[in-house]
């Protein structure tokens, strides 16, 4: 698999755990939209307040998850991010949490480019460029 994308480190707190000490499965979730959204900031110079003041945003259209191995309170996870496939409003990625040398979390999801109320729209050219020069050789 190529290099990710996008790599951002997140300590497990205990608002991300079961009273186990093992992260809520909902939370991986919940930290990979974290992660999504400073993709959208740090890399690709949009941030979602940005695009919300403007009436518009990335809601997730479609998900799928696949827990690997538990994490732990305390531990880091190294999460990383790849885009995959970009449509005329969508843009389908791939997200993955490693902690301790081993694999722990993907998630496949797809966001969609919209306005509010009105539903999806075209990435703006600028935008569209930018997500284009990350997505894998064809």
């Amino acid at each position: 698999m190529r290099d990710a994308v996008y790599r951002r480190e997140i300590r497990v707190e205990m608002n991300h755990c079961d009273p186990a000490g093992i992260v809520f499965y909902p939370r991986y979730i919940e930290m990979a939209s974290a992660v999504t959204e400073s993709f959208f900031h740090d890399i690709l110079d949009s941030s979602y307040a940005a695009m919300m003041a403007e009436g518009r945003g990335i809601p997730t259209a479609a998900l799928q998850a696949s827990y690997l191995r538990p994490s732990r309170l305390g531990e880091m996870l190294d999460w990383r991010l790849w885009p995959e496939r970009l449509g005329r409003s969508s843009l389908a990625l791939r997200i993955e949490a490693h902690g301790a040398g081993e694999h722990r979390f993907t998630l496949e999801k797809t966001v969609v480019f919209a306005g509010f109320p009105g539903g999806p729209e075209p990435w703006p050219d600028p935008l569209r460029q930018r997500l284009a020069a990350l997505l894998p050789p064809v």
